[in-house]
């Protein structure tokens, strides 16, 4: 085989084992996904149970100040009110475009693929379990 052909044959292998490793990497974080999600399901009937009631959701701006309306209803996860699950049991990280229309109109977050560990590899090393995070506002929620 030629030097060519065998470059060839190499960067042929290389992207195979590369997409493989995407692939799995891809099922790792939709499994993540699904398993957080039923967790937070189950913690929305629990809340319900407790009488906690869902209030409404207002999101922070990427720069500026103040908090800006959404059409959510759900419940804070942190007291800093960046992170929400709303009565669906959606994840939703709480920031938003923070121009003119936003703040006359309000805008809503997209939900966001929960996980099953908040705040990893986050710089202020804020990180706890999803299951933890529930449950400790199950304890004492984040009120309006």
């Amino acid at each position: 085989m030629s030097a060519q052909g065998e470059q060839q044959d190499w960067s042929r292998q290389r992207r195979q084992v590369l997409e493989a490793k995407e692939q799995a990497l891809h099922a790792a974080r939709e499994d993540e996904h699904l398993r957080a999600t039923a967790t937070i399901r189950d913690a929305v009937a629990r809340f319900r149970e407790a009488g906690i009631d869902p209030i409404p959701l207002r999101a922070r701006p990427y720069t500026g100040g103040g908090t800006i309306r959404t059409s959510l209803r759900g419940w804070y996860l942190k007291r800093d009110r960046s992170l929400a699950v709303d009565a669906e049991g959606r994840y939703y990280v709480m920031r938003v475009d923070g121009g003119l229309r936003s703040r006359l109109r309000g805008a809503t977050p997209a939900p966001s693929p929960a996980p099953l560990v908040v705040g990893r590899g986050a710089r202020d090393g804020d990180t706890f379990r999803l299951e933890e995070l529930l449950e400790m506002r199950l304890e004492d929620p984040v009120r309006p």
